[in-house]
C-alpha cells in the first residue's frame, strides 16, 4: 500500500499553510500611540490649519511626534507619537489648542505594511482586558429628562384647554410647576376637570389669588422616579442599538448607579467616531412657524442650522406637534435635485399627531429643529497651580428646513436642508438607532492600552507557552518522528487560527486565550488517537504502510464526531453568552476548524512525504513490539 497524496492535495495543503501565514503576519507589527482628530459636527473639514495648531502645541510641550496626516475625506488627522506614557498629555495639550468643536481622542495608529493592508490583511484585535478598545462613563441628565417631560405636558394642557375652548395662561414657573390662571372659578373647575381626564399623572392643586384663580400642575415622586428611571433605561437601549451601528464585536453596556452606564468597545479603532456617534444628543422637534401677531410668550426665535443661510432665523410656536422620540425608521437618501434628505417613518401615534396638526395648518410652514447637547470648556486653575479642563453642557437648537406644508402629513415625509450626504447618513443613524430620553455627558473617557492589561498579556503567553511546550515534550518523547509532524502541524494549527481571527475581525480576550489553550490539546489530541491507532495496527502484525492508511482510515470517524459534538456546544455558547463567553466560544469554534484541516490533512500529507512510495520496514512512532 502506498501512501501518496494527489498533487492537488498537496498544494491544497500548502496554500492554505502560505494563506494564514500572509494574514497572520501583520500580528507582527505593532501599533503607534497617536491621537486622533475630527470635528464635533460629521461635516467639519479637518485643514492644514487646524492640523498645525495641533501639531504647534505638541511641539511647545516638547512632545515627539511623527508622520501627521489628513485622510481622503479630509475630516479625520491623525499624529502618530513616539511614546506612549505622552497620549493623555498630548491629547490635553492639543484639546487646549483647538478649543471646542473638535474631538481629540486616543487612539493605536496599525503600521501595517502596504503589501498586507492592500489585500485586507490587518492585525487581530485585542479586547480591553488585554489591549486596545475604549472605556466611557456616562451620565444621564434625569433632570433635563423631567423638564421635558413638564415642557410635554405644557404643551398638552394648552391643547386640552383649545379643544374645550377654555380660555386661560399657561407656563412653567421657576419652581418647575405647571401653573394655569383663570379670570373666573368656573373656568378653573371646568378646566381642572378636563386635565384631569386628559393627563391623569399630574397632581392638580388650586391656589387663589385675589381675582385670579389658579391650577399648579406637579408630578408625584412616583411619576418623576418613574421617568428617571424610564429615561436612563431608554438611554441604555439606545446605546446598544448605536454601538451595533458602529460594527463593534463583543461590546459592553451596561448601568452602573443610578444613573450612569459603562460603554466598554473593545478592538475600536476610530475612537473619535465612537466618541461622537455615542454623545450625540441628536434630536428632532417639528413646530409651527408663528404668525407675526403672535404673542412673545407663544413663539421662540431659532437661527438656521446650515452655514448657506447664516444669520438668518425664524419664529417658530413654542407647542411641540412631535419629537425625534416618535420615530420609527429614518433612511439617508437624495431629493430630485440631487441634495441629500433623511426619509423619516414615524410611529402610529406620531403619524396621528402629524397628521392633525398639517390637516389644520396647510399652507402654512412647519420648522424641523435640530437639537444638540455640546460643550464648552472651561480651564480652572488648582490651588498647585495647575489647570483643569471642566465642560459645560448646553443645548444648542438650530433650525433645518422650515417647508410649507402643501397637504396633510402622514407618518412617512422627509427632511431637507442638510449640508452633506455625510451629515444626513449620521442624522439617519441618530433617529434609527433611537433618540435618547435624557441628555448624557461624559464623566470619564479612557482607552486601554498595553499597560493596564500587560499581566494578562504576560500570563496569557505564558500559559500557551507552557501549554505548548509540554505538549510539544511529550509528543516528541513518545512518537519520536510522528510526534514532530504533530508538532508541526500544530504550529500550523496555531498560524492558521490567528489568520482566521485576523481576516474575520474577531477579537481575542482573556477567555479567547484559554480558548487557544484548549484547541492546543484537543489538536494533539487527534493525533494520539491516530498514532495510537497506526501502533496498535503495526503491533497486530500489519505492514507499516497499510498500519498508516488503516490508522488514519479508522480514526477519523472518531475525530470528527468528538469535534463536532464540542463544534455543536460553541456554537450554542456563542448564541446564549455575553461579552468573554463569546470571546471563548470564537476562539474554540475556529481552533476546532483549524486542528482538524492541520491534524488530519496536514500531518496525513507529512506522513505521506517522509514514508509514503518507498518500501519502510520500521515506523519511528515509538511503543512497537519487537
Amino acid at each position: 500500500m502506498l501512501n501518496k497524496y494527489p498533487l492537488w492535495k498537496y498544494l491544497l495543503v500548502l496554500f492554505f499553510l502560505l494563506l494564514g501565514l500572509f494574514y497572520a503576519a501583520p500580528n507582527l507589527y505593532a501599533p503607534d500611540p497617536a491621537l486622533q482628530i475630527t470635528g464635533e459636527s460629521s461635516a467639519q473639514v479637518i485643514d492644514d490649519a487646524i492640523l498645525g495648531r495641533a501639531l504647534a502645541a505638541l511641539d511647545e510641550a516638547a512632545i515627539e511626534h511623527f508622520d501627521p496626516a489628513v485622510d481622503e475625506s479630509g475630516r479625520n488627522a491623525l499624529i502618530r507619537l513616539r511614546d506612549k506614557d505622552q497620549q493623555l498629555p498630548a491629547q490635553a495639550r492639543v484639546s487646549r489648542a483647538l478649543g471646542d468643536g473638535f474631538i481629540v481622542a486616543l487612539n493605536l495608529a496599525p503600521t501595517t505594511p502596504d503589501w498586507l493592508s492592500d489585500y485586507g490583511a490587518a492585525p487581530m484585535k485585542l479586547g480591553l482586558d488585554l489591549s486596545g478598545g475604549v472605556h466611557f462613563m456616562l451620565e444621564v441628565d434625569v433632570d433635563a429628562a423631567i423638564e421635558r417631560r413638564m415642557e410635554y405636558y405644557t404643551n398638552a394642557i394648552k391643547r386640552t384647554l383649545r379643544e374645550e375652548r377654555i380660555r386661560g395662561f399657561v407656563s412653567i414657573d421657576d419652581a418647575g410647576q405647571i401653573q394655569a390662571s383663570f379670570k373666573t372659578e368656573a373656568q378653573r373647575e371646568q378646566a381642572r376637570d378636563a386635565i384631569a381626564d386628559a393627563e391623569p399623572q399630574l397632581s392638580l392643586d388650586r391656589v387663589d389669588e385675589a381675582d385670579n384663580w389658579k391650577l399648579l400642575a406637579t408630578l408625584p415622586d412616583q411619576v418623576r422616579k418613574e421617568i428617571a428611571e424610564y429615561s436612563v433605561a431608554q438611554n441604555l437601549t439606545t446605546l446598544r442599538n448605536r454601538v451595533n451601528e458602529l460594527g463593534v464585536s463583543e461590546p459592553l453596556v451596561q448601568r452602573q448607579g443610578q444613573n450612569r452606564i459603562v460603554v466598554e468597545l473593545p478592538g475600536i479603532q476610530d475612537t473619535a467616531e465612537a466618541k461622537r456617534i455615542l454623545g450625540k444628543v441628536a434630536n428632532l422637534e417639528f413646530r409651527l412657524v408663528a404668525n407675526m401677531d403672535a404673542a412673545a410668550s407663544e413663539k421662540q426665535r431659532f437661527d438656521y442650522r446650515s452655514p448657506d443661510r447664516a444669520g438668518a432665523s425664524e419664529w417658530l410656536e413654542r407647542d411641540v406637534i412631535i419629537t425625534g422620540e416618535r420615530v420609527s425608521n429614518a433612511q439617508a437618501s437624495f431629493d430630485q435635485n440631487g441634495q441629500p434628505n433623511v426619509q423619516i417613518s414615524l410611529d402610529s401615534e406620531g403619524g396621528s399627531l402629524m397628521s392633525r396638526a398639517t390637516r389644520n395648518n396647510v399652507k402654512r410652514r412647519m420648522g424641523v429643529l435640530f437639537i444638540e447637547r455640546k460643550y464648552r470648556t472651561r480651564y480652572e486653575v488648582q490651588p498647585d497651580g495647575s489647570e483643569v479642563a471642566v465642560k459645560l453642557p448646553y443645548d444648542e437648537k438650530k433650525l433645518l428646513t422650515a417647508p410649507v406644508i402643501q397637504s396633510a402629513l402622514g407618518a412617512q415625509f422627509q427632511i431637507t436642508g442638510l449640508d452633506s450626504p455625510l451629515e444626513s447618513s449620521e442624522l439617519a443613524l441618530m433617529l434609527r438607532a433611537g433618540a435618547l430620553a435624557a441628555p448624557i455627558s461624559f464623566v470619564e473617557e479612557r482607552t486601554v492600552g498595553p499597560s493596564l492589561g500587560a499581566e494578562n498579556i504576560r500570563m496569557g503567553i505564558k500559559s500557551v507557552q507552557y501549554g505548548l511546550g509540554l505538549v510539544i515534550l511529550f509528543m516528541i518523547i513518545v512518537y519520536r518522528l510522528f510526534g514532530l509532524v504533530a508538532v508541526v502541524a500544530l504550529s500550523a494549527n496555531i498560524v492558521l487560527l490567528v489568520a482566521c481571527m485576523s481576516l474575520l475581525g474577531a477579537t481575542l480576550t482573556l477567555p479567547g486565550i484559554a480558548g487557544i489553550v484548549l484547541t492546543v490539546g484537543m489538536a494533539v489530541d487527534a493525533n494520539v488517537l491516530i498514532f495510537g491507532r497506526i501502533r496498535e495496527e503495526v503491533n497486530n502484525g500489519m505492514a507499516p504502510q497499510m498500519a498508516i492508511h488503516a490508522g488514519y482510515e479508522r480514526a477519523v470517524a472518531t475525530i470528527l464526531d468528538a469535534n463536532l459534538t464540542t463544534l455543536i456546544v460553541a456554537v450554542i455558547l456563542y448564541a446564549v453568552g455575553t461579552g468573554p463567553i463569546k470571546g471563548f466560544a470564537v476562539t474554540l469554534s475556529i481552533g476546532i476548524i483549524t486542528s482538524m484541516f492541520t491534524a488530519i490533512m496536514g500531518t496525513r500529507a507529512m506522513v505521506n512525504l517522509i514514508y509514503g512510495g518507498r518500501r519502510v520496514k520500521k515506523l519511528s512512532i515509538g511503543g512497537i513490539k519487537v
